[in-house]
């Protein structure tokens, strides 16, 4: 039985001895693999200790070894021993909101950013516009005004001037309330071969005096004139003093008219109407009212504008 025995064991010994040397080399290699993959295992878990003690990082991979709660148990508590951070220090940086006009790689334009409850059509969120209130008139800019005052002033200055230059004193003029744009001007002079003259003469009437106020606008808009003494009847002078002549219209009138010729033609067509002075008991002594001048103008020039004006021949003056 001993000696069975011993066989038995020299035959395993031998059949060990003269195993396959290639399944020999190959279980050696997949137990060396093993060893090595093991030991790289082991080295990702220090690394990943070491990156969580370093505490920012936001991607770390979960260890190999040790179940999730474990591991997360870990990371707490490792975060808990850090101290906190500073703005500006290591960490999780805010980013800072993006000014650019463009959006980088897109290209395109970003859209502006609308309060809370707002629209970029302006009908949630946004104040109800008020409309201006009916009835108010348009207000001309005051540099207009300005421009249109200096203008005026200017041109009457010089008016002004001329007519004191005047050799044959023609006509004179005094300023109404020390006001630049309100004249009475004295017509000194009208044809001394007139029927006119001759009534001047015989009521000792040295001048025949007319009232002139210039608009806004002038010289671009002409005068409003009126005869304000004597009572002149015919002569083309209308009732309240409005005189009817077509340079004294907006159509008639050119900004090239000064004052001197606008009174010489006033005078010829005094003349050339037969003008004279009224003597009439009662009526000479009634004078011209402003009012009555100015309804009268405005409706000779709706006349004249529908019917037009009549040019006298040349040898009428």
């Amino acid at each position: 039985m001993a000696t069975l025995l011993r066989k038995i064991g020299l035959i395993r010994l031998h059949n060990r001895d003269t195993e396959d040397p290639k399944h020999h080399h190959h279980h050696h290699r997949s137990s060396q693999q093993g060893s090595s993959l093991r030991a790289k295992g082991s080295q990702k878990n220090s690394s990943n200790k070491q990156q969580g003690s370093a505490g920012c990082s936001s991607s770390s991979s979960p260890s190999k070894e040790g179940s999730p709660a474990g591991n997360k148990a870990k990371k707490v508590l490792e975060l808990s021993k850090q101290p906190p951070q500073q703005p500006g220090s290591g960490g999780h940086k805010e980013k800072p909101p993006h000014h650019s006009a463009k959006e980088p790689g897109s290209g395109k334009e970003p859209r502006p950013q609308l309060p809370p409850g707002g629209s970029s059509s302006g009908r949630a969120g946004s104040a109800p516009l008020v409309p201006p209130p009916s009835g108010s008139a348009p207000v001309a800019p005051s540099g207009r005004q300005q421009h249109c005052t200096q203008v005026r002033s200017r041109r009457l200055m010089k008016e002004l001037q001329d007519i004191a230059r005047l050799s044959d004193r023609f006509i004179s003029v005094e300023l109404v309330d020390e006001s630049l744009f309100d004249w009475n001007v004295k017509l000194h002079q009208v044809d001394k071969d007139s029927v006119l003259w001759q009534d001047m003469k015989e009521t000792n009437t040295e001048f025949i005096l007319l009232n002139l106020t210039f608009p806004d606008n002038f010289p671009f808009s002409p005068p409003f004139m009126r005869v304000l003494s004597p009572r002149l009847e015919n002569g083309y002078v209308l009732d309240g003093g409005a005189i009817c002549m077509e340079l004294l219209t907006p159509r008639g009138w050119s900004s090239a008219y000064t004052v001197e010729a606008v009174m010489r033609q006033f005078a010829a067509s005094l003349v050339k109407g037969q003008g004279r002075i009224c003597r009439k008991a009662g009526k000479s002594k009634k004078s011209f009212s402003r009012k009555e001048a100015e309804a009268t103008f405005k409706s000779l020039v709706k006349t004249h504008e529908k019917y037009g004006w009549v040019t006298p021949p040349v040898s009428d003056g």
